[in-house]
C-alpha cells in the first residue's frame, strides 16, 4: 500500500505546481507581445494539463480498472482546468476567465487520454 502511494507523488507535485502557476497574480506574469503570448499561453496550458493527466494515469497503469480510471482522471483534469479559470476570474488579481484556456486544458487532457488508451490497447495485445 505504501509503495502504491509513492506512484502518485509525481502527479501530486505537478498538481501543486499547476495550482501555483494558475494562481499567480496577473501583474507577476512576464509581459510578452499579445500574439506571441497568446500562442505560448495555449501551448503552456496544453502541456500542463497533458502532464497532469499523464502523471496520474502513469500511477494507475498497472491497475485492473485502468481504462475507467484514466477516463476519470481525464474528466477530473478538465474540471480542474475549468474551475481554475473561474478561480482566476473571481479570486486572483488581474486574471480573467478564458474559454480558450479551458479548451487548451481539455486538449491536453484529451491528448493524454488518447496516448494512454493507445498504450493500454497495445499492451493488452502484447499479452495475447
Amino acid at each position: 500500500m505504501k509503495n502504491r502511494f509513492l506512484q502518485f507523488i509525481p502527479g501530486i507535485i505537478w498538481f501543486a505546481i499547476c495550482f501555483y502557476l494558475l494562481t499567480i497574480p496577473g501583474k507577476e506574469i512576464p509581459q510578452i507581445s499579445w500574439m506571441d503570448f497568446y500562442q505560448a499561453d495555449k501551448l503552456v496550458h496544453i502541456v500542463m494539463f497533458f502532464t497532469l493527466c499523464f502523471l496520474f494515469s502513469f500511477a494507475i497503469r498497472d491497475s485492473y480498472e485502468k481504462y475507467s480510471l484514466v477516463l476519470i482522471i481525464t474528466i477530473t483534469g478538465l474540471l480542474f482546468g475549468i474551475a481554475m479559470e473561474f478561480v482566476q476570474k473571481y479570486f486572483i488579481p488581474n486574471r480573467t476567465c478564458d474559454i480558450d484556456d479551458m479548451i487548451a486544458d481539455g486538449m491536453g487532457c484529451l491528448i493524454s487520454y488518447i496516448w494512454w488508451k493507445r498504450k493500454f490497447n497495445k499492451a493488452d495485445v502484447d499479452y495475447l
